[in-house]
């Protein structure tokens, strides 16, 4: 139901049903006048239900009780609607509080997608499957809007918000200086690699990602609370891992590249990755939408580099090494 980390910090483990992550940590900090929830789950039954039980075993009064979500995934943010309470905040970043304008258009999403490989008529079967969109907050709160610096004050936790963009643009960690944790969202984790992609040329996701992690690696820290799996404690090796881990990937596209031309969509085919299938044609169509994002990460830093080239002026951008 519930797990104690330290003095009045719990941690409640949230099923992610479908997904690869399998479970969402969601942060319980619990103090005499408000309490905090980080993160939530996906607004599905199971989630909503587990989360009910955890919070029903640490005694926690939903009214007296303020959220924070570390960045827009819905993983993170698709039970906040069904849990706070009108006198309950939300705090989200600035940045990635966009996503929930109502008003949003999403055709230039449609068309780049295409113009990156992608069919139409699987593009549309994408996003229908997308977690992100079948497991979103069905009503948007209003939100206290963060941006980096900001200090969030629960108890006697001190938790400072540090703009760490990447996965995406606008996710934020919250460290704790005094005590020195980390709650590091889907920045850093220790079992799994965080999925940085691409959905605009305007963004060099990976650029930034890498800032990103060399901005927390020298933080003094006794405990790293990661959005999914398990509890670290060596921040620095971690994340060199992860820096070595994108190293490889980027030869990886030069590799599938070679002296061809070809779509971020072909790349993406080439490449490998850690799925139960045998080729690219059996690839779900959610994970082809993963994967081709992730490539043009990879791409559009290659790009930035000087290291490749993207060809526009066709119905289909191509990338090439001349």
């Amino acid at each position: 139901m519930f797990e104690k980390i330290m003095p009045r910090l719990y941690r409640i483990i949230i099923p992610l049903p479908n997904s690869p992550l399998k479970e969402l940590n969601s942060y319980v900090i619990k103090a005499d006048d408000r309490n905090l929830i980080i993160d939530t789950g996906f607004n599905r039954s199971v989630c909503f239900e587990t989360m009910q039980e955890g919070l029903r075993a640490l005694d926690i009064d939903l009214s007296k009780t303020d959220f924070m979500l570390t960045h827009m995934h819905s993983d993170h943010t698709g039970l906040v609607s069904r849990l706070a309470t009108p006198t309950s905040g939300v705090y989200f970043s600035r940045i990635d509080a966009k996503v929930f304008d109502k008003h949003i258009n999403w055709q230039p999403l449609m068309d780049y997608a295409v113009s990156n490989g992608f069919q139409l008529e699987e593009l549309v079967k994408a996003l229908e499957s997308h977690p992100g969109i079948k497991y979103s907050p069905k009503k948007i709160p209003k939100f206290s809007l963060l941006d980096d610096g900001d200090l969030i004050k629960i108890g006697d936790y001190r938790l400072k918000c540090l703009l760490t963009p990447g996965h995406t643009e606008g996710h934020i960690c919250l460290y704790e200086e005094k005590k020195q944790i980390l709650f590091s969202g889907d920045h850093v984790l220790y079992d799994i690699t965080p999925h940085i992609e691409s959905w605009s040329y305007e963004v060099n996701s990976l650029k930034n990602y890498l800032e990103s992690l060399e901005r927390v690696r020298n933080l003094p820290v006794n405990i790293v609370l990661p959005g999914h799996r398990n509890f670290f404690i060596d921040l620095k090796e971690r994340i060199d891992e992860l820096k070595k881990h994108h190293q490889n990937r980027v030869n990886e596209v030069l590799e599938v590249l070679g002296k061809n031309t070809m779509s971020a969509y072909e790349i993406a085919a080439g490449m490998t990755w850690d799925i139960d299938c045998e080729n690219w044609e059996q690839f779900p169509i959610a994970q082809k939408w993963f994967a081709t994002g992730e490539a043009i990460a990879h791409l559009r830093y290659l790009e930035g580099e000087g290291r490749i080239k993207r060809n526009t002026g066709k119905k289909i951008v191509t990338f090439s090494t001349h």
